[in-house]
């Protein structure tokens, strides 16, 4: 958490000296009370010793306050750094990192782990600091009144920090299997919600019901087992720390040393007041340390995040043509098994090659490598002839324009979700894009037209706001995989005109599971695990009579 916390490293440590005096300041009170008692069996002057007590109460009054608000600066400025580390990261890692992941990781990360560290910076780490000066104080103060009742007051605060010890042994892994038991059952109640209509409709609601079942009855036992373990030891060490305890100590060891002479009865009073005041300042350090933990956890697992591999880039300007050649092309998601193999293949600018095949071919995953979502384990993929993997961020990006199949706005107008490429694009520039993908006329029916922000679009109606920003982009190089895959027949046939335009002198990689989309396009790939096993027009391909003329039959009788 260290390296985490550097931002507001500064104010945490001024409070932390803050806290730190506010203890020492706030045993003084007692220590006085001590005094004025020995005053008034004297019959001293009583007022110094009042005016101790109340001076130390305002300045630890001072002090705590300044140590709180100086922590929840540091957390401010903690939080705001760890974020913005986090939105740089993410930024930086390869496309298709998120695949494994989706938003759930970043989003843990930047919401709940950043506030589970909140806890212990801005709270804990002063309860904490207490917690340990506080009982220091205290007995340096008793033991220079009488090391013999020191040493007796000890003896149940010893006691309650070895029991609390051991109650929390194997606490960490206790948590890890309380975690697990409960997202198993978070993950069969959403399974059984999800799936309640099929369920109930094939008459399986009680199978379906008995692995909830088993996950809560397995979640009880669990937690009942761990309860029986640790609650015997964490009674008995609330109950050698409560007051009742602590004075029991105090008492009897005043009755062993006043009347022996070792101990003056008036003596006896710091140790009565400030014997009290030992074993709050550790229990709160009991119930500190959960926090403390579950604090670690979240650092580690932004650590982890944070130390994620960025994608790599050269520094090549935008090349002069979009050719686009794959080279031996191969990649594993796992290292192991091969999603691509030997694939050789070349796009050339005013042409549209198209990839189809089976679920599973590797279409979407070859389509992925030419913006970068994912690196070639071997072979290389070059735009007019410079390797992608040389070519600055910018001009990669300039170079290749993708629209995806799963499309979301950002919270901003239709006019600015357009010209996110282009932020400076002039207002004739985004209506064309918008012509061009077949959706101006939905647009201007909206409540503010472009400037409506967040509009409820359907599937379809998104993804052509999609396709306007590649519009928009011009970039040489498009990859659609299946653009049109929302659009009804009527949007669709628009859509496919606006692309005809748009592909006019560029390269052209189109995913496609409808044949039909296709049939004009200048290259065909038929892939099948992960292979290139056919290649050529449309006409040409069902004249072979191979895989492609196969799946042509297949879906003109699946339409008709």
């Amino acid at each position: 958490m260290g390296e985490l916390t550097r931002a507001g490293r500064g104010r945490l440590a001024t409070a932390l000296v803050c806290q730190a005096l506010a203890a020492v300041t706030g045993v003084l009170p007692f220590a006085a009370v001590a005094e004025l008692g020995r005053r008034l069996l004297r019959h001293d002057d009583p007022w110094p010793a009042v005016v101790v007590a109340v001076a130390a109460l305002v300045v630890r009054l001072a002090l705590s306050l300044a140590a709180a608000t100086l922590t929840h600066y540091a957390d401010n400025d903690i939080q705001l750094s760890v974020r913005r580390s986090i939105a740089a990261r993410v930024g930086r890692v390869p496309l298709g990192w998120y695949d494994d992941r989706g938003s759930g990781a970043v989003r843990k990360a930047v919401g709940d782990d950043v506030a589970a560290m909140h806890q212990v910076i801005a709270h804990s780490s002063l309860d904490i600091t207490d917690a340990v000066v506080t009982p220091l104080v205290c007995l340096a103060y008793l033991f220079w009144v009488d090391w013999r009742m020191a040493l007796i007051t000890m003896i149940p605060l010893a006691a309650g920090i070895e029991l609390f010890r051991r109650a929390m042994a194997g606490y960490g892994a206790g948590m890890r299997d309380y975690t697990t038991a409960m997202t198993e059952i978070s993950t069969s109640a959403v399974e059984f919600m999800h799936g309640i209509a099929v369920v109930k409709t094939f008459g399986q609601t009680g199978r379906a019901h008995r692995r909830y079942l088993d996950a809560a009855d397995e979640f009880s036992d669990f937690f009942v087992g761990w309860i029986r373990r640790t609650s015997a030891l964490s009674a008995a060490a609330q109950l050698a720390l409560s007051p009742v305890s602590m004075l029991a100590a105090v008492l009897l060891g005043g009755a062993a040393l006043v009347p022996t002479g070792h101990l003056t009865a008036v003596d006896l009073l710091p140790f009565a007041l400030l014997g009290l005041a030992l074993s709050a300042p550790v229990q709160t350090l009991a119930q500190s340390g959960q926090a403390m933990q579950a604090s670690m956890r979240a650092a580690g697992d932004i650590r982890v995040l944070l130390d994620t591999a960025e994608l790599p880039y050269g520094s090549a300007e935008r090349p002069e043509t979009g050719t686009v050649r794959l080279e031996n092309v191969r990649f594993s998601y796992d290292g192991d098994t091969d999603a691509l193999t030997d694939i050789d293949l070349e796009l050339r600018p005013g042409t549209l090659t198209a990839l189809v095949g089976p679920s599973g071919s590797g279409k979407s995953t070859l389509a992925s490598l030419l913006p970068r979502f994912h690196d070639p384990s071997d072979g290389r993929i070059t735009i007019g002839g410079v390797d992608v993997r040389d070519l600055s961020e910018a001009a990669l990006y300039r170079s290749v324009g993708f629209v995806f199949q799963d499309v979301r706005l950002l919270r901003m107008s239709v006019r600015d979700n357009i010209a996110l490429p282009k932020p400076d694009a002039l207002a004739a520039e985004i209506v064309a894009a918008a012509r061009a993908a077949a959706i101006d006329d939905r647009i201007r029916a909206l409540p503010d037209g472009y400037g409506t922000v967040a509009p409820a679009l359907s599937g379809g109606e998104a993804q052509r706001v999609s396709i306007a920003r590649a519009v928009l982009a011009d970039a040489p190089v498009l990859v659609l995989d299946e653009a049109t895959a929302f659009a009804d027949p009527a949007a669709e046939a628009a859509v496919q005109t606006g692309l005809s335009r748009l592909a006019a002198g560029k390269t052209v990689l189109v995913v496609a599971h409808r044949l039909a989309t296709i049939v004009d396009a200048d290259q065909i790939v038929v892939l099948d695990r992960g292979r290139i096993v056919e290649r050529g027009t449309h006409t040409e391909l069902l004249s072979r009579g191979g895989r492609y003329a196969a799946m042509w039959a297949a879906w003109e009788g699946a339409a008709a």
